[in-house]
């Protein structure tokens, strides 16, 4: 069983001095370091080699649980992974330990956080929705596909000689796109295109 240390700061200038000297004594065997990555990142190149260096009965340390990204869903699924391979996680700074039942009970509290900030969330996109309709709005983005783009796409696939894929290129639009608007049409011809289309 190892402890491996993972340290992280988000601009070049920064220095990860501090961090280094509460690895070096916690006793960790081996650190991992991300120089001048953001938080926010998706894919952090250290942490990413150091999830790939772990193994079933191993910890991970961290300085502060933010060094694992800034997103608490994101840093909740990273735990949630680490835990199915059989992987502790400490935070030095935070306190927070997975092998005692303290640090089990910090992360159900952080998970029931994250769940009540996505059913905030939802409820407010609900209700702003419900509210533009009743001033008449639609929510959502506007399409990318106008009549005039339409008409060309059921055009374009009548004559058989080009592919969804081909006249998605042309209107520079998604394949996806293409073939729910050629549905739509089906189902309302446009008068002055004969209708053949059959998605």
């Amino acid at each position: 069983m190892a402890n491996i240390g993972y340290i992280r700061v988000s601009t070049a200038d920064q220095s990860l001095a501090l961090q280094q000297k509460a690895m070096k004594d916690a006793g960790i065997d081996k650190m991992f370091a991300d120089h001048g990555v953001s938080g926010t990142l998706a894919s952090r190149p250290q942490l990413d080699a150091a999830l790939a260096y772990l193994r079933e009965g191993d910890s991970l340390v961290v300085w502060k649980l933010d060094r694992l990204g800034r997103s608490t869903r994101n840093v909740l699924e990273l735990l949630d992974g680490l835990k199915s391979r059989g992987i502790d996680f400490r935070s030095l700074t935070d306190g927070l330990d997975t092998r005692g039942p303290f640090g089990q009970a910090m992360l159900t509290v952080l998970a029931a956080f994250n769940q009540l900030e996505h059913d905030t969330i939802v409820e407010r996109t609900r209700a702003g929705l419900t509210a533009a309709r009743e001033q008449g709005k639609v929510g959502g983005r506007p399409s990318v596909m106008n009549a005039s783009k339409t008409k060309s796409a059921r055009v374009l696939y009548e004559t058989g000689e080009h592919t969804v894929a081909e006249i998605a290129k042309m209107l520079g639009v998604g394949v996806a796109t293409v073939y729910r608007h050629l549905g739509e049409a089906r189902r309302n011809p446009d008068k002055n295109v004969k209708d053949k289309v059959v998605v």
